[in-house]
């Protein structure tokens, strides 16, 4: 059995859910959720250590690549856009997420030597970083053309989308409204994200 390709299966799935959790989180954070059970700081600490899970699971998944028996890459390949021998677009996606994940947690280590604007600026690459990701895991990914990969990738868009469209309306409509419209946004992505994976441009096409 090869443990490697196991591994790099799994841990790049694994990696898109903990970067799309993330994500999520920072946006509640933006909009400056409030809960009595989930204070403002214990929200922000969850995003935190939500990232270096995420940097930990790409490693991981990396290191597994370079072992893997079956997919030959050499450290050029694995780090340089472009240079993938397979599926190189949909690789190519994936290092450059890796790289500009690294380069936004270089600046979250140095956030109090920056002025504010600059890494809010920046911050707003993370929503970049995901798009490359589940591209990536949609396009490269062994498992990307049976159900259940499928509907997890849905799943991860619809969550995203779901905490978009409440940013943007929870100041702006009612409460329910607010609810409402990321919910049926949601399941619009997620439906669109499966028939993309299933229909003529996905893998069954």
């Amino acid at each position: 059995m090869n443990i490697a390709w196991y591994a790099d299966r799994a841990a790049g799935l694994i990696a898109v859910v903990l970067l799309t959790t993330g994500v999520c989180f920072g946006i509640v954070l933006a909009g400056r959720a409030r809960s009595i059970r989930w204070p403002a700081f214990a929200i922000e600490e969850i995003h935190r250590y939500l990232g270096l899970l995420t940097g930990t699971f790409i490693g991981i998944h990396a290191v597994s690549i370079l072992l893997d028996g079956y997919v030959h890459y050499s450290l050029s390949q694995l780090f340089v856009p472009g240079l993938a021998p397979s599926r190189t677009v949909a690789v190519a996606a994936g290092v450059v997420a890796a790289e500009l994940l690294a380069a936004l947690a270089v600046t979250n280590r140095f956030r109090r030597h920056l002025s504010y604007s600059f890494w809010r600026r920046a911050h707003y690459l993370n929503f970049a970083v995901w798009i490359l990701a589940l591209g990536h895991g949609i396009a490269a990914g062994t498992d990307s053309d049976t159900a259940w990969a499928a509907y997890l990738y849905a799943l991860c868009a619809a969550a995203v989308t779901a905490a978009l469209g409440w940013r943007l309306l929870v100041k702006r409509t009612t409460p329910w409204e607010a609810a409402l419209w990321p919910a049926v946004a949601a399941v619009v992505v997620g439906e669109l994200v499966v028939a993309l994976t299933f229909g003529p441009l996905g893998h069954h096409g």
